[in-house]
């Protein structure tokens, strides 16, 4: 780590193999969740939890092409930028830490993403809210984020896409699929992107690159193989590591200009991320299915960063320092699953299972070195254009070497009851082991457990569903405290319950929850520490409790709509409120209307609102008091136009942040930086 811190009808027993459906038609905002995120073919009514489903449709009509700005819409969703290069995610104030591919996946290291994550390979993202007790082998209770990859389809289809913005954004992309053979028995796709800009922030520029590629074949009538790979390429320019300081020594809030930024002008961070992956699926006799999956990652980062350290004084602006590092990260995971599924029939009806194992193998390697010229006073950040020499980094050396397995045994049975009652029971036994060092003390752990989860779903009505849900939590961390020693596993409890509709086919949905979490062993940034080089952590118990609302899918025939709002409450043992800088109220809004009286033309906004965060800090006032930064409340707007030509040719004009609202976009630590400006771009589009 770097040094800082719907039905009323059972699901039918396949006859055929399932296939996850890939299409290049505008699906809308309705689309139903693959079985990929909780291991059944079931559709948004019959998951005994809150679901979120981010189409292919509503990424390209929003210009979604990363994944920072496609979770900002997602309902009950927070993306912590803490720096323009790395993020945190939370949901229901906790941690996001769970994010698969097709329904596999890992923990992220330290559960943080370094670097972008582009959208184009992807035909959906979905967001289950709740501990993901159906297939996750770790109960994190704030949210699985699953990517659906793009898939060989067997007719051709494609597109292609360019994009110009602001800042000197150039952005192209293109997406082929179809048929190697007559019979469409062998299929493949392949998609590509480039992007290169500037920044609103000094210094900073981003080039990356994405290519990804996949081929299925049908080995005979009851077998089909399925292979990719993806790799992503990040040159990152001028990036921050840490951010702005948010406060003076008297207390009062700075206010630097919205570019301002503590990088130096020879500073880097580039990363390289690489995934292949493997699935076989067999049709047994009786409906049921043998499925096997094996995904590696390897993801690798090489940077030179400038981290600024210290209180400015508001007189002068002197007081802060230096603090210059050469770091090389190496993260590799292999994961597994082999899962049976399929019907069987018990007390006159037909119950659904799926049961498996599945191993995920993970190893972190990391390297900081660091020059003699630690603590050099700075000049104020007003006068600072990023002119600082680069220094050997030969003076001293920390890092991590540790590798990470987790084990899992895992059984889901949904159980019809009834014609309009189903209920879920399964349970994980997750074997989770680290062994190695970090930053030079051992990082060891071995510990199991056993989490149980229960779902109820019943059809009281023919487009309506109550559901309740009940899950265990356990989840392994790498955080370290001040010993730096790893600290405990997280444990608690996880309760949803709630109702659900669908109407219109299908094609909109709603949802009303309420929820309850409690953690324990809640890992805690306590700050940076700059004599120990890292951000040190406590654990900390907290309960968090409240409800969401969400609305998705089409109002009628010319209006598609996507929905949320969050209401939230975070106390500790005490009573106390606790992880203040996860705002208590949020509103994700995005809705497109196609003009009926012009064809051809759609308008679409955006909106983002959260109530008021606030931190207090490590920097106590003459009274004892802490340090209070705040950030108020705000709203983010965004405008599209689109237009499709006769033919296939279509362009779409992007603004976002309409008014130009300046704030900070996360107070997850003691510094912050400013969210970008009004911007705008243009992206034309040819279909085929």
């Amino acid at each position: 780590m770097l040094p800082l811190a719907a039905g009323a009808e059972p699901a039918p027993a396949a006859t055929d193999l399932d296939r996850i459906v890939v299409s290049g038609q505008r699906d809308g905002y309705s689309a139903e969740p693959t079985p990929a995120s909780t291991g059944l073919a079931l559709t948004r009514r019959e998951i005994p939890q809150s679901i979120s489903v981010l189409t292919r449709t509503q990424l390209d009509d929003f210009g979604l092409d990363n994944l920072n700005d496609a979770l900002d819409l997602a309902t009950g969703v927070n993306v912590e930028r803490v720096e323009n290069t790395r993020t945190y995610y939370t949901a229901r104030g906790f941690d996001i830490t769970n994010f698969q591919r097709d329904g596999l996946g890992i923990p992220l290291p330290y559960g943080v993403q370094n670097g972008d994550i582009d959208t184009a390979p992807y035909e959906r993202i979905e967001v289950l809210r709740g501990a993901n007790g159906l297939m996750s082998g770790t109960g994190n209770p704030s949210a699985t984020v699953n990517f659906v990859r793009k898939r060989p389809t067997a007719d051709l289809e494609g597109q292609m896409r360019a994009t110009v913005g602001s800042w000197e954004r150039v952005r192209l992309e293109a997406d082929v699929a179809g048929p190697f053979d007559a019979e469409a028995r062998v299929r493949g796709r392949a998609v590509a992107a480039w992007e290169d800009g500037a920044s609103y922030l000094d210094r900073h520029r981003l080039e990356k690159a994405v290519a990804y590629g996949a081929i299925e074949a049908d080995l005979g009538t009851d077998t089909r193989l399925l292979a990719g790979i993806l790799h992503q390429r990040n040159d990152a320019d001028g990036p921050l590591w840490g951010a702005l300081p948010l406060y003076y020594t008297n207390g009062t809030p700075t206010d630097y200009d919205r570019s301002t930024s503590t990088a130096a002008d020879w500073s880097f961070w580039d990363t390289r991320e690489t995934r292949a992956f493997v699935e076989l699926a067999h049709a047994l006799a009786g409906g049921w299915e043998l499925r096997a999956a094996v995904n590696h990652e390897r993801l690798l980062e090489d940077t030179q960063l400038f981290y600024v350290y210290g209180t400015p004084d508001r007189a002068t602006g002197l007081g802060l320092f230096s603090y210059p590092s050469d770091y090389e990260g190496e993260f590799d995971a292999l994961q597994a699953d082999l899962r049976l599924v399929g019907g069987f029939a018990l007390g006159g009806r037909t119950h659904d299972l799926v049961a498996g194992l599945s191993r995920a193998d993970g190893a972190m390697r990391e390297t900081s070195w660091y020059g003699n010229d630690i603590g050099t006073p700075l000049p104020p950040l007003e006068q600072w254009a990023g002119r600082y020499p680069k220094p050997a980094f030969d003076a001293f050396s920390a890092g991590s070497d540790f590798d990470y397995r987790r084990d899992t045994v895992y059984a889901t049975v949904r159980w019809n009851l009834g014609e309009r009652f189903k209920l879920i029971t399964g349970a994980n036994r997750a074997h989770v082991r680290m062994e190695g060092a970090s930053y030079g003390e051992p990082h060891d752990s071995d510990e199991a457990r056993t989490t149980p989860f229960a779902g109820v779903v019943w059809d009281f009505a023919p487009a309506y569903s109550l559901y309740a849900s009940y899950g265990e939590i356990f989840a392994q961390q790498t955080e370290t405290g001040a010993d730096g020693r790893v600290l405990p596993a997280i444990e608690g409890d996880n309760a949803e319950a709630g109702i659900k509709a669908g109407w219109f086919d299908g094609r909109l949905h709603a949802s009303a929850a309420v929820f309850r979490v409690h953690q324990d062993n809640l890992a805690e940034s306590a700050g940076f520490d700059p004599a120990l080089g890292r951000t040190v952590y406590v654990p900390s118990d907290a309960v968090s409790q409240g409800y969401e609302l969400e609305l998705a899918g089409e109002l009628g025939e010319h209006v598609s709509l996507s929905a949320g709002f969050t209401h939230l409450a975070i106390e500790d043992d005490d009573g106390a409120a606790t992880r203040t800088y996860v705002p208590r109220n949020t509103l994700r809004m995005a809705a497109m209307w196609r003009v009926p009286q012009i064809e051809g033309l759609r308008l679409g906004v955006s909106a983002r609102w959260q109530d008021d965060i606030h931190r207090e800090q490590s920097l106590l006032l003459a009274d004892g008091s802490p340090v209070v930064t705040r950030q108020e409340a705000y709203t983010v707007v965004g405008l599209v136009a689109g237009y499709r030509f006769a033919g296939r040719w279509e362009a779409t004009l992007n603004v976002d942040n309409l008014t130009d609202a300046k704030y900070v976009p996360s107070l997850y630590w003691e510094q912050g930086y400013y969210a970008a400006p009004r911007s705008a771009s243009l992206t034309v589009a040819y279909r085929f």
